[in-house]
């Protein structure tokens, strides 16, 4: 038979426990613990959790968070999506520094409505909008520098992308990730994730990522020391790329790529291999870089640095240096700050 206080020196009891005037004693601690089902350490660290025998078992809780995401509406989605959208402006406008508290908050949220989500119908949507949200999230941590944080985003944002049934979201965080690799002096390893995006992809995607995929193997191979394989998947990307000014990809809003985009990402593949044509191509794009991605236009200033670094321009090189790192110091790009010290250490 179990001992315990009178009803009313209960009431008091709970309410120095909950307040943290009272310890609670082993005695207590063994019923507490029976009837909350919980452990010692969550007894002890979170006195809070006392009052809680009214739900000791957390059913109606539960219940109500897995009733609260079978309403997620299409429209909810929408707002989900709208959320990444505004957040992805402001990315490229402002740079990342400034986004991780509002990111970090957008990502738990649509996790949480994934993770209460019940039947496939409600899933896929939610799985589809966390899949582009955490895209994002893992380039912005790789831009300020935070790359486990962004390795674990990419692999967050694969498996929605899984579970959403969508190979070109996949495809795409896929190959973003390889840039982790290549960052970190895995270049090798990189291109064989890059490729393995594509392979991911395979006929669903659009002609846009498609070409988008070849332009990131490009890329890719050129800071492997691939030369031949690099101007090859440049070959692919034009060939893939469709006509015309439009740059955002209908089908992946998270894709911009047209004609400029492409100039300057084959004048930047073609400077690491030191080929003559990257300046030609590095200066069609500055002329018609459009003027709202604040944060690519230091990579640009960089990759015009090491076109003319190999061709031993020094001057132009210095000069393109100083205006990358204006643009990096007001986006606080972390990436692009680490590429301007090395460049400008071989000036």
């Amino acid at each position: 038979m179990v001992t315990v206080a009178s009803t009313a020196s209960l009431r008091v009891y709970v309410s120095e426990w909950e307040n943290g005037r009272r310890t609670i004693s082993s005695h207590y601690a063994k019923i507490l613990r029976a009837l909350l089902g919980i452990t010692d350490d969550e007894l002890s660290g979170q006195p809070q959790s006392v009052p809680a025998l009214v739900a000791a078992d957390g059913y109606d809780e539960l219940m109500s968070r897995i009733d609260a995401a079978r309403n997620v509406s299409m429209t909810m989605v929408k707002t989900f999506m709208d959320q990444t959208e505004l957040l992805r402006t402001m990315d490229r406008q402002m740079g990342a520094a400034s986004l991780v508290d509002q990111m970090t908050a957008h990502l738990g949220t649509l996790e949480d409505a994934l993770t209460f989500a019940v039947l496939p119908d409600t899933r896929r949507p939610v799985a589809r909008a966390l899949a582009g949200a955490a895209t994002l999230a893992a380039w912005q941590a790789l831009d300020v520098g935070a790359v486990e944080r962004a390795w674990r985003h990419y692999e967050l944002g694969k498996r929605a992308a899984q579970e959403a049934e969508e190979p070109m979201y996949l495809a795409h965080a896929t190959a973003e990730q390889a840039y982790v690799l290549c960052d970190a002096g895995r270049a090798d390893m990189a291109v064989q994730l890059v490729r393995d995006a594509q392979r991911l992809g395979g006929k669903a995607m659009s002609p846009r990522l498609t070409a988008w995929l070849y332009a990131a193997e490009a890329e890719i191979c050129a800071r492997a020391g691939l030369h031949d394989e690099c101007r090859r998947a440049l070959e692919h990307a034009v060939r893939h790329l469709p006509t015309g000014e439009e740059a955002r990809d209908p089908d992946m809003l998270s894709i911009f790529l047209n004609e400029g985009h492409l100039a300057r990402w084959r004048g930047n593949a073609l400077a690491l291999i030191g080929d003559d044509d990257a300046v030609g191509s590095l200066y069609t794009a500055l002329e018609t870089a459009d003027p709202t991605f604040i944060r690519a236009s230091a990579g640009l200033r960089c990759d015009l640095a090491e076109a003319h670094l190999a061709r031993g321009e020094y001057d132009q090189a210095h000069e393109h240096l100083r205006q990358a790192r204006l643009v990096a110091s007001r986006t606080g790009s972390v990436r692009h700050r680490r590429r301007i010290e090395q460049l400008t250490q071989r000036l």
